[in-house]
This record gives C-alpha cells, structure tokens and sequence, in this order.
C-alpha cells in the first residue's frame, strides 16, 4: 500500500464517526420532537396535513415530526373583567360608562367567566375567540342597561340585568360558534360616574331603607293593635246583642202583663182600676199607712201618717244613703 492509500483509508474513519454522532444527534432531536405531554387542565389540537382532531387524554403522547403539527388549549374555567383593571382596581371608563334607559350615567363593572368546550374550534374557527367573547359581551351589557333606568341598574335590578345579558351572550356565541362556553356573567359594582350623583343615590337609598323600616314599624303596630280592637269590637257587638235581647224580651214581658190586665180589666173594670191605684201608691209611696173606708158605697182613703212627715222621712233617707255612697 502506497503513502495516499494509507492517507485515504486514515482520513475516512473521522468521518464515519463524525456521520455517526450526526445520526445519534438526529435521533435524539426526532424523539424529542415527536414527543409531547397533555396536562389534567389541558386538550390538544393535533393537525396532520392540515385535519385537525382534538386529543382529551392526558399524558404523553407521539407525532410524526415535521407532518403534525399540536396546540395545546386550557380547558379551565378562565375569566376577565369588564369596566376595570384587575391588577390595579381603577376603572376603565371607556369600559364602565354606560347610559340608561332614563338617560343617566352609570360606572357598572363586570367579570366574564369562560371554558373551552372544543379545542378544534377555539384554535380553527376563530383568530382570537376571547376578544369576540369580550367584544359580544360588551356589545350586549351595553344593549340590556340601556333598557332598565338608573335605579334598577344601581339597587334591585342587578340580578335581573346579569341573567338578561347571559341569556344575550349564549345566544350569540351558539350562532358564532367558536368552541367557548360562558359560565358567569356577574356584577361586581354599580355606582354614579361622579362623587354628587354618588351621594344623592345613596341618599335616595337611605330613604328607601327609612321607608321600609316605616312600612315595617307601621305594620308591626297594626298587628299588635289590630287583634286587640278586634276583640274590643266583638265584646261591644255581644254585649249590643245582649242588651238588645234582655230589651226585647223585657218588652215582651210587658206586652204580656198588659194584655193579661186588659183580659182581667175587661171582666171587672172597677176592681181592676182599684188594684192598680193600690199597686201604684205602693210603689210611690211604700210608707204610706192609710184606712180605706167603703161605707155609702165610696171608698175613702184616710192617711194615718201626715204625708209631710213620710216626705220628710224619705228624703232624709235619700240624704243618708248618697252620704254613703260619697264615703265609699
């Protein structure tokens, strides 16, 4: 073997080493390359000459380098705010000022919560599906609190609006359909724009508040009143009835008492009239000693007592039992 034999022979064993580290170096970038991990939280959009099909399950997975080609997609619930910074809490006006039904401005903050639901979708159908989120979700805020006045907006009809709005969103993201689902929609703060309309709201808030404490104390006075007057009311209608009753039937007694004397007037009309003067005088004067004398057919009445004296006695008895009854 001459001298360039032994040179040529000698030179080609580098190269054979040199083609073999280039192979082993090959290898490992195509294994690393065809290689990738899907996270618990996470799919996988993997698209092989331009065919897209989603990958759901977690773990390591292997493509072919160079032909597929894998975008990875969070698939938990994530969201943003609407009218104000998240990092620094200040208001976004361009955002958060809105006008009302009764035109009135109003600073309303929201927070959007979403998930993907198709990550072919989110990745394919759309360039950017969370700004057509944002973009629809104020388009349709804007929309709902221009129907209600400034008053629901700020106090009672915040649930209302928050429900109207995610009824408008779904709405249009099933028309859009760009693999996003809405989760939440919700009102973090209503107030005025400025510092006077903010204190004359909640002085209109303070009345309402006093308002339904009055309404409340009224109330409560009622019902504590109310059962009691009601009782009152039934025992003054028993006892009207009651008395109305007992008048009847003392009215009814009397009726009989004297239909029951004309009866006996009719059958001796002189001894009738005697027996009620008798009855009469009794009862005028229940001290009265008198002699009845009958003789010559001519009853003559004769007072043993002066009637003087039994007045005199009667009225000095009078005295003596309203003395009494002024001691007591």
């Amino acid at each position: 073997m001459n001298i360039y034999e032994e040179f040529k022979s000698k030179a080609k064993r580098p190269l054979k080493n040199i083609g073999l580290i280039l192979l082993i170096i090959t290898a490992i970038l195509l294994s690393f390359s065809s290689a990738y991990t899907i996270n618990e939280q996470e799919q996988a959009v993997l698209t092989t000459f331009g065919v897209a099909k989603p990958v759901a399950e977690p773990g390591l997975h292997f493509k072919i380098p160079f032909i597929q080609k894998v975008q990875k997609v969070n698939t938990t619930i994530n969201g943003f705010s609407i009218g104000y910074d998240t990092s620094s809490n200040e208001v976004t006006e361009e955002e958060a000022v809105m006008i009302t039904s009764d035109f009135n401005f109003v600073d309303v903050d929201f927070f959007v919560e979403y998930k993907v639901v198709d990550p072919v979708k989110a990745v394919y159908a759309s360039q950017e599906p969370v700004s057509i989120l944002n973009n629809m979700a104020q388009s349709c805020i804007r929309t709902v609190i221009g129907s209600y006045d400034v008053d629901s907006v700020l106090t009672t009809g915040k649930n209302e609006i928050q429900s109207v709005i995610k009824e408008k969103i779904v709405e249009q993201l099933d028309a859009y359909d760009i693999g996003i689902q809405l989760i939440s929609i919700t009102i973090q703060d209503s107030e005025p724009p400025t510092k006077e309309v903010m204190e004359s709201f909640k002085a209109v808030e303070t009345a309402k508040q006093d308002k339904e404490t009055a309404i409340n104390n009224a109330n409560k006075y009622r019902n504590e009143k109310l059962p009691a007057a009601e009782a009152q009311v039934d025992k003054i209608i028993k006892s009207a009835e009651a008395q109305k009753e007992e008048r009847i039937n003392e009215a009814n007694g009397q009726v009989a008492r004297f239909n029951a004397m004309y009866k006996e007037y009719k059958k001796n009309p002189v001894v009738t009239k005697e027996r009620m003067f008798y009855e009469a005088m009794e009862e005028v004067l229940p001290e009265l000693e008198v002699i009845i004398d009958g003789t010559n057919g001519v009853d003559k009445v004769l007072p043993i007592k002066s009637f003087f004296e039994i007045n005199s006695n009667e009225t000095s008895a009078a005295a003596d039992t309203n003395a009494k009854k002024g001691d007591e």
